[in-house]
C-alpha cells in the first residue's frame, strides 16, 4: 500500500476508537475530547485553518516521557515523513485521525492544571508531526501558555520554516528528532532532507529556545560511529540550548501496526541494538560534553 501525504482532513474520519501508541501506557484515546464526525468537509477545513479543529490520534497522561513532570501527551494525525522504524504508522495520514474541537481539549487541559503544578509537568503536542497543523497546535499552545501551563513540541524540526517566532514563543521545549548526521541516511531512512532539521536547531538556537534532541539507534542505518559524530556534530551547533540528549534504541514494537495497515515494513529483520552499542553511542555524545540519557 502507498503511503499517501495527506495534508486535508476529510469528513470520513470513521467512529474507531484509537489505541494509545504501543511503546506507552494505557492512555485514554480520544475519549471526551469532542469528536466531530458529522460536519460537512469544507466546515471541517475552514475550522482547521482557523486553527479551531484538529485532526487527533490519541492523548495520554505520562510521567518522565515527552517533557519534565506529569504530561498530556498529545498525539496528532499527520507527519511529512515516512521514518522506515516509526512505531505508529497510524498517524501519517491526516485523514485517519479523529477531529476534535480545540475548545474541549483546552477544556480538558484546563482540567488538568493542579497535576501539572504538582509535578512541573505542562502539556506536549507530539504526532505525525505537529508542525502539519500549526494554527491548530498555535491555538492549543497559546491558550496552554495564558493558563500557567508549560508547553512542549515533539518534531523532526522537517516543517520548521512553518513556525513563526510568534508561534515559538508559546513554547517553553522543543523534543527535536534528529534522525542522522548523514544527507545520505536521513533520506534513506525518512524519504526527506536532513537540512531543514538543522535550520530549525539554528533558529531555535538563535532564539534561546530549550531543546531535548532525540537520536534513535537503528542497526545497520544509524549506528555506524561516523553518522553518531555527525549527529553529535550538530547538536553541539545548539550547545547554549540542549538541555538533554537521549538515545533511543530501536525496537520492534510497532511491528503490528504496520502489518495491520498494509504497509511494507522495511525493518523486520532488524534486532534492537546491545546495551554496549546503545552506550557506545551514548559516550559520543558525552566526549563533547552534552548531558546524556
Amino acid at each position: 500500500m502507498s503511503l499517501d501525504i495527506s495534508h486535508e482532513i476529510t469528513d470520513t474520519a470513521g467512529e474507531l476508537a484509537f489505541a494509545p501508541p504501543a511503546d506507552r501506557h494505557s492512555g485514554a484515546g480520544t475519549w471526551g475530547l469532542g469528536e466531530l464526525t458529522e460536519l460537512e468537509r469544507s466546515a471541517q477545513l475552514k475550522l482547521m485553518r482557523e486553527g479551531q479543529l484538529g485532526s487527533v490520534h490519541s492523548w495520554e497522561l505520562v510521567t518522565a516521557v515527552d517533557g519534565p513532570g506529569t504530561r498530556m501527551t498529545i498525539f496528532m494525525n499527520g507527519c511529512p515523513l515516512r521514518c522506515l522504524y516509526c512505531h505508529n504508522p497510524d498517524t501519517f495520514n491526516m485523514k485517519d485521525g479523529k477531529p476534535v474541537l480545540a475548545a474541549d481539549l483546552i477544556k480538558k487541559i484546563k482540567r488538568m492544571r493542579k497535576v501539572f503544578k504538582a509535578t512541573g509537568g505542562g502539556i506536549t503536542i507530539s504526532g505525525g508531526e505537529v508542525l502539519m497543523q500549526r494554527p491548530f497546535a498555535e491555538n492549543i499552545l497559546m491558550s496552554a501558555k495564558s493558563l500557567g501551563i508549560h508547553t512542549c513540541i515533539d518534531t523532526s524540526g522537517f516543517l520548521g520554516a512553518h513556525a513563526s517566532d510568534e508561534f515559538l514563543d508559546n513554547v517553553d521545549l522543543v523534543l527535536l528528532d534528529v534522525k542522522s548526521g548523514s544527507e545520505k541516511v536521513y533520506r534513506e531512512l525518512t524519504g526527506r532532507a536532513l537540512q531543514p532539521t538543522i535550520d530549525f536547531g539554528d533558529r531555535l538556537s538563535a532564539l534561546g529556545k530549550k531543546i531535548w534532541i532525540r537520536f534513535v539507534l537503528v542497526p545497520g542505518y544509524t549506528d555506524d560511529p561516523d553518522n553518531i559524530e555527525k549527529v553529535a556534530d550538530i547538536v553541539c551547533r545548539w550547545r547554549n540550548v540542549v538541555e538533554r540528549v537521549e538515545v533511543l534504541p530501536f525496537h520492534q514494537m510497532g511491528t503490528d501496526k504496520w502489518e495491520s495497515l498494509g504497509y511494507d515494513y522495511k525493518l523486520k529483520d532488524v534486532h534492537p541494538p546491545s546495551k554496549g552499542a546503545a552506550e557506545a553511542a551514548r559516550d559520543i555524545f558525552r566526549a563533547r560534553g552534552l548531558t546524556v540519557y
